[in-house]
């Protein structure tokens, strides 16, 4: 595996330890619909926040979160609207970044709720 490849997953797995600590429960990893992949779907109370994960080794190139780009949006969009009514979830839906920089000084995870908000 890529070490970025390795990285990425390292950093879903810091992401869905970090939400579990927060009192969301893990509903899906990794759901695939068609051209988009969600990285984690969790839910806490009636809401189903969608979170992309970015996990970065250094933010001298920018912030994790600034790499959502707006074809990604869009096609998250549409996979969460497919996984909510095959589902039949009567849910608000959220969508979230966890951006993480993880290196040899630390980790650090910054939570985003909302986040495509201002991305419009």
């Amino acid at each position: 595996m890529a070490a970025h490849n390795e990285l990425g997953k390292a950093g879903e797995d810091l992401a869905v330890d970090f939400l579990l600590k927060k009192g969301f429960e893990i509903v899906a990893r990794n759901f695939v619909y068609q051209k988009a992949e969600v990285d984690i779907i969790a839910r806490k109370d009636n809401i189903l926040s969608i979170i992309e994960v970015k996990t970065r080794s250094t933010p001298d190139f920018g912030n994790p979160q600034e790499f959502v780009k707006a074809r990604q949006i869009h096609r998250l969009v549409k996979a969460v609207d497919h996984f909510v009514n095959d589902h039949n979830m009567d849910v608000e839906v959220r969508f979230d970044i966890v951006a993480i920089i993880k290196n040899k000084a630390g980790t650090r995870i910054d939570h985003i709720e909302d986040a495509f908000l201002s991305f419009e």
